[in-house]
């Protein structure tokens, strides 16, 4: 992997501020940057799937009295 001489640099300050090591670091950038692009995915087959086949006007019916408002 190759990386600018400014990113690395970025990423030592990271480490050092965080008390851990450039590769640790970058693991767990890289686990975040998958979880993310993971969410984003799914967050898509969500959309694709509703506009595929939209929620009726009485699907969530059934909880309507299940929802707690608050005093106001």
């Amino acid at each position: 992997m190759t990386l600018d001489e400014d990113l690395v640099r970025a990423v030592d300050r990271a480490a050092l501020r965080l008390g851990t090591t450039r590769s640790a670091f970058t693991r767990e950038a890289l686990r975040a940057a998958l979880r993310t692009l993971e969410t984003a995915d799914l967050e898509e087959k969500h959309r694709a799937g509703y506009a595929a086949h939209p929620a009726g006007k009485t699907e969530f019916a059934v909880w309507e009295n299940e929802q707690e408002w608050g005093d106001a």
